[in-house]
């Protein structure tokens, strides 16, 4: 599954932006479909994940009542919708996609993900 993920930028602290993954040539119906930033010298992070199997709706505690996570009703596109970012939200963002049916706490370990997107930053500063 071909991923491109996008919507990064430069925002001030307090602000918002919204992330778009939109797979190429794919209809997701079972699939998990997540978010994750890396920063410099750090593993990648899990920030969030939309889960169409059994469905859900899953958040790191960095993220939790800040960002939502979504998808359109044509099945094709999982959106993050940032608020009130902090400057320690600095990072590339990338989507990646599975076809595994994930258990709750699974979703967030980056190794049982089988596509990624490449990444888009975001910088959050004033």
């Amino acid at each position: 599954v071909q991923l491109q993920a996008s919507g990064g930028g430069l925002v001030q602290p307090g602000g918002s932006l919204s992330l778009s993954c939109a797979a190429a040539g794919r209809t997701f119906t079972s699939d998990t479909v997540g978010w994750f930033r890396q920063t410099p010298g750090k593993e990648r992070e899990f920030v969030a994940a939309y889960r169409w199997s059994g469905g859900g709706t899953f958040y790191a505690d960095s993220a939790r009542g800040r960002f939502t996570i979504s998808r359109d009703n044509a099945k094709t596109t999982v959106y993050l919708q940032m608020n009130n970012l902090k400057p320690e939200d600095t990072a590339v963002y990338f989507c990646a996609h599975t076809t595994k049916r994930l258990i709750n706490t699974a979703v967030s370990l980056s190794r049982l993900y089988d596509s990624w997107g490449q990444g888009t930053q975001v910088t959050v500063s004033s």
